[in-house]
């Protein structure tokens, strides 16, 4: 992959992602990022590009070592010829809203390789374990070439399960010891995977947390329907390598699962209608906020004032900004 300076304008940005070029691939992340208007029809000739990746989620609670487990299956994947490409959520920091670079410290040793592009985003609040600019993110790693993209949500907690949206295949890893807390967290993000990983392998609870997992499946406890896909749990050691190879390869086996049973058009239907909806949100939410000083001033004196109920004003203020009829 070149690293040949890209030029300003969205057009050429565009045509840089299009040929690999990394700078180019960076500026337009941080365009796409800061959502810049003029960024819009960059993205949109991006997005006629993408479809071709394989996007895959990594979830599960804090200090369950997914970062760690990415950077060991990029190694595996990379050994196959294959590019890969990893959106990193990282929380934000609460002084200065950007992200807290754990992920990519911990993946220094990939940043060498042409074939490996890292982009870490801020949540900036944004619940659900992924950041706003997540999907467009991966959608220009896709443009660019990338066979694998990887994000890797921050750690999540029981409902926040947005990455079943936004990924082909969800990843869910888990770390030994949780014992009963599996039966707590049943009905949340453990539902959403395709594939369970059992982390740090070589501790002496590892068994225990897979055997319970597997015990869960048993009961049927698998949230969506796949089919006739019958869901692994899979033991990992980041450190030694053990497991690695045998990811790698349910990841495969899933992708081909997804396009020979014609789930995979189905799951994009899904991505594209959180998308859809995810964005008008934003835009909404957008007017919404810019409207502080106006129209939302006024109505919330009303309402802090007992003159209106919040239904009522809700439904004003979007008369007034012509949402709502």
């Amino acid at each position: 992959m070149n690293s040949v300076a890209a030029p300003a304008d969205p057009t050429a940005l565009v045509k840089g992602v299009l040929a690999g070029e990394t700078r180019a691939i960076a500026r337009m992340m941080s365009a796409a990022e800061a959502g810049r208007d003029e960024t819009r029809a960059a993205m949109a000739e991006i997005y006629s590009h993408t479809g071709k990746a394989h996007i895959i989620g990594l979830t599960g609670v804090p200090g369950s070592g997914k970062s760690t487990l990415v950077a060991a299956l990029t190694r595996a994947v990379r050994k196959t010829g294959r590019k890969v490409g990893i959106v990193a959520v990282d929380p934000s920091s609460p002084f200065s809203g950007g992200a807290i670079l754990g992920d990519r410290i911990r993946m220094t040793d990939l940043a060498t390789d042409d074939g490996v592009f890292i982009r870490s985003l801020a949540t900036r609040g944004r619940l659900g374990g992924l950041a706003r600019a997540s999907l467009d993110t991966a959608d220009i790693l896709d443009a660019a070439g990338f066979d694998l993209v990887f994000i890797e949500t921050v750690g999540v907690g029981q409902d926040e399960v947005d990455i079943a949206s936004a990924a082909h295949s969800v990843i869910v890893v888990s770390a030994p010891g949780l014992g009963d807390d599996i039966q707590a967290i049943k009905a949340g993000v453990l539902e959403i995977a395709d594939i369970h990983v059992v982390s740090k392998a070589d501790r002496e609870d590892a068994n225990k947390t897979a055997t319970d997992l597997q015990a869960m499946l048993g009961l049927g406890l698998t949230g969506r329907d796949r089919g006739d896909w019958s869901v692994p749990v899979i033991r990992t050691s980041a450190e030694s390598g053990v497991g690695i190879g045998d990811l790698m390869m349910a990841i495969d086996a899933h992708g081909l699962h997804l396009k020979d049973t014609g789930e995979l058009a189905v799951r994009q239907r899904l991505i594209t209608e959180m998308r859809v909806l995810k964005t008008a949100e934003d835009i909404v939410r957008g007017r919404l906020e810019a409207e502080r000083g106006g129209a939302l001033k006024a109505l919330l004196e009303s309402t802090a004032s007992r003159l209106t109920d919040p239904q009522s004003a809700a439904r004003r203020l979007l008369r007034e900004l012509k949402i709502d009829s």
